[in-house]
């Protein structure tokens, strides 16, 4: 298929590597080292040196979170308010959806399967160049639909202060405790604990390289959400998409960053081309333009394809984040598509919406991760176990026969033992090595 497609706009950076460059992974397990050992200095340490921030505390007490949630507008509020509604709405949708079950197998033989949320999970909220208060939602709302206990949210100063608008989201998304705190430092202190923070069980939420690293280092002493890269967005189009929206819609991700993938897959070249006149035309009027304009330049594709069969198969071999179908049918791509982090079905709805306001989760998978996993969701922040339960003699004893047998043929002799002695204390099974006998009678 790759022999017809044909390429109006080429990318023309380096493919995103799926590791981080040396100097991140060297000073992010450097950073990680001194707060292990040192923790609350180590931490006070390095966000002077990263953010120039050393407050008395960087947990916020009751009465600081009260007073910059009340410097707040009462409009921005609502609007974070009505946006939680939908987020919390599709979370516990989905976590009605999660049940827990016992099935008897055999007679006597009862297997269950439980939902667990983790117990505490530690929140990152980005700052920055955009401060990423949905991120609140995303992390915090949908752990604590899901059940969690403890929820500690840090997001990182804006010019010496805490950022009002994120300290108000965590805050009414019920995060139970809120740091001001960046960086790699804010991720090491939640994950291994310090003098004043307790440790966490799992980090969730985005951030830049070095907070992504620092996730990826400390995964196995605590859980992640996943493994983030730059933003990215593929549209899907046919000769009925409008090139105007199209455009819009690419430029509303590639301002997340210069680094972020903006692609095209169309069956129409007319789409394509004025499409890219669009954007050119769009992007110097973009009061974010200077990002977009580069994450564009050096990673905006147009593919031309001769059909929507061809444009579903290119889309998943790209795996992306957010993946915007704009076509007379565009529901065919539910079932025609399989790599992707979220679908954004015809024109009335955008990746915005997404990002911003409509419910569903925004931390995604990138980098191809859309091969193999979701996004974040209520099922992240649960641990599904077993149990195991035998309450009939002669099912014990059947099974007991059967795993000692099992157990031979991989000459794991404890385990065939331990089936043995069932096979015998609950059914007529003798024991050739020992001398070790039951009493039936008294079972």
């Amino acid at each position: 298929m790759s022999s017809v497609r044909k390429i109006i706009k080429a990318s023309v950076a380096v493919e995103a590597s799926r590791t981080s460059r040396p100097e991140i992974v060297e000073t992010v397990a450097d950073v990680i080292a001194d707060v292990r050992q040192n923790g609350d200095t180590a931490v006070r340490r390095w966000s002077q040196k990263f953010d120039e921030w050393s407050p008395e505390s960087f947990r916020l007490s009751p009465d600081q979170i009260n007073s910059v949630v009340s410097s707040v507008p009462e409009t921005v509020l609502d609007d974070l308010r009505f946006v939680q509604r939908q987020v919390r709405g599709f979370a516990q949708a989905q976590r009605d959806s999660l049940t827990d079950f016992e099935v008897e197998t055999l007679p006597g033989v009862f297997l269950g399967q439980r939902n667990i949320p983790v117990g505490a999970v530690g929140a990152y909220v980005p700052g920055g160049r955009y401060p990423l208060t949905a991120s609140a939602h995303m992390t915090v709302l949908t752990a604590k639909v899901t059940g969690v206990e403890r929820v500690a949210a840090t997001t990182p100063p804006d010019r010496g202060a805490p950022p009002p608008v994120s300290i108000a989201a965590m805050h009414l998304a019920g995060a139970d405790e809120i740091y001001v705190m960046g960086g790699v430092q804010a991720v090491a202190a939640l994950a291994l604990g310090t003098e004043t923070i307790e440790a966490v069980d799992m980090l969730a939420g985005p951030g830049n390289a070095y907070v992504a690293e620092a996730k990826r280092q400390l995964f196995g002493e605590v859980g992640i959400d996943l493994f983030a890269g730059p933003t990215e967005v593929l549209i899907v189009a046919d000769e009925t998409a409008d090139p105007f929206v199209v455009a819009t819609d690419l430029l509303s991700q590639a301002e997340h960053g210069p680094d972020s993938p903006v692609v095209l897959i169309t069956t129409s070249e007319e789409v394509a081309t004025r499409t890219i006149s669009h954007v050119e035309k769009l992007l110097p009027g973009l009061p974010t333009g200077e990002v977009a304009g580069r994450a564009w330049r050096d990673h905006g594709e147009v593919i031309v394809v001769p059909t929507l069969d061809a444009a579903y198969a290119l889309a998943d071999e790209y795996a992306s984040e957010h993946v915007q179908i704009l076509t007379a049918e565009p529901r065919e791509a539910l079932h025609r598509m399989r790599n992707y982090g979220a679908l954004f079905l015809g024109d009335k709805t955008c990746v915005a919406y997404g990002d911003k306001v409509i419910g569903t989760n925004h931390v995604l998978p990138t980098l191809g991760a859309a091969r193999y996993t979701g996004g974040l969701w209520v099922g992240k922040y649960l641990k599904t176990v077993t149990y195991q339960e035998i309450k009939d003699a002669t099912s014990s004893a059947q099974l007991g026969e059967i795993c000692g047998r099992a157990s031979r043929i991989e000459n794991f002799e404890g385990h065939a033992r331990s089936g043995d002695v069932r096979a015998a204390r609950y059914g007529s099974a003798q024991l050739d090595w020992t001398d070790q006998t039951f009493d039936s009678s008294q079972i």
